[in-house]
């Protein structure tokens, strides 16, 4: 929604009125400057022209610097580059405006919009409507009568999808280590093995030297699968040949990155630009019905828990090339504990 500046904004009429106010004061000193004869004129004149630069460099470092700072953080927001600092400003205009802040930061509960961006509409009818016990229970039948019947490939495919439904499902607000998610990404892969036989291969590379550690590092949950998934859906899927789907896990002291590589069809241009305009803070337009803008949707997902858990420095990048391939760079904090 675009607004019309048809009058000035109410800071804007304050800031006009005290430059007129300046400049009239100027000119009255100048004027008296030269127009008088006695020294107490000369120390009453001094003394107003001290009060005249005291109250303006007052007025400067007091109102005009917050003002400015303020303005900066609100441009950063409504551009999607910040998202917590809105609720971080050291002077606010008014008490009302502070009281509103505040309020907005109670709607806009970080929160409630940690658990609104945690998986699809699909997973979170999944969670509320199935009971998952149900779920395992009847994918344990189905396995055991799999084996019974010696039909190996079904037994196989259905314990996966019961780790794989028990590890999405159980927990989903808590951080896990890379080795989970790892093993996750595992199970999925084989899943999807199912259905695309050896069109797709997944590597994971480490190039780190102290392995173990690396792999304690704190992540939250389910932030390689669906980054994964959309690499296949979006990627390889219509790709004409093998595809390929590599993870290299990168660390120094204090990030981890995670680099999500495939060769599939890529993305255009313009379309890799707009999804990383999104990703550069915390958005909820995923959360609108757009049949154009499912190849970006478990990016922003992603993107939107990671600024919220760590921070607006943390996240994920894109990029792409029609015919080469796509590259998601995720950037974390190196956590252990």
């Amino acid at each position: 929604m675009k607004f019309k500046k048809d009058n000035y904004y109410l800071l804007d009429r304050i800031w006009i009125l005290f430059i007129i106010n300046f400049v009239a004061n100027i000119i009255v000193f100048i004027y008296l400057l030269f127009n008088i004869e006695t020294i107490n004129n000369y120390i009453a004149l001094a003394l107003w022209f001290i009060f005249i630069i005291g109250t303006t460099y007052i007025s400067y470092k007091w109102v005009y610097e917050p003002h400015k700072k303020i303005a900066k953080v609100l441009k950063l927001f409504y551009k999607g580059d910040i998202f917590k600092g809105v609720f971080s400003l050291r002077v606010h205009i008014s008490h009302e405006t502070y009281k509103t802040f505040a309020k907005f930061r109670e709607i806009i509960d970080t929160k409630e919009l940690i658990e609104g961006s945690k998986k699809h509409a699909e997973y979170l009818a999944l969670q509320n409507q199935i009971n998952p016990h149900f779920l395992y229970n009847t994918l344990e039948a189905i396995r055991s009568e799999a084996l019974i019947e010696e039909v190996d490939s079904i037994a196989d495919m259905t314990e996966s999808l019961a780790t794989f439904f028990r590890y999405t499902i159980s927990n989903i607000s808590k951080l896990v280590t890379l080795s989970d998610e790892l093993e996750n990404v595992k199970n999925y892969y084989k899943i999807q093995k199912f259905r695309f036989d050896d069109k797709i291969n997944l590597n994971i590379k480490y190039e780190i030297d102290d392995i173990g550690q690396v792999l304690g590092a704190k992540i939250p949950k389910l932030t390689l699968q669906p980054i994964c998934e959309n690499a296949i859906f979006h990627g390889l899927e219509t790709k004409v040949g093998k595809g390929e789907i590599t993870l290299r896990i990168r660390a120094t002291e204090k990030r981890l990155i995670i680099l999500i590589s495939d060769n599939g069809i890529g993305i255009d241009e313009k379309k890799v630009d707009k999804i990383n305009k999104k990703l550069r803070g915390a958005s909820l337009e995923y959360m609108k019905k757009d049949s154009n803008n499912q190849g970006g949707i478990a990016l922003i997902n992603v993107n939107n828990r990671i600024k919220l858990i760590f921070g607006d420095e943390y996240g994920i990048y894109m990029y792409s090339r029609l015919g080469a391939g796509t590259d998601v760079e995720i950037t974390i904090p190196f956590v252990l504990d």
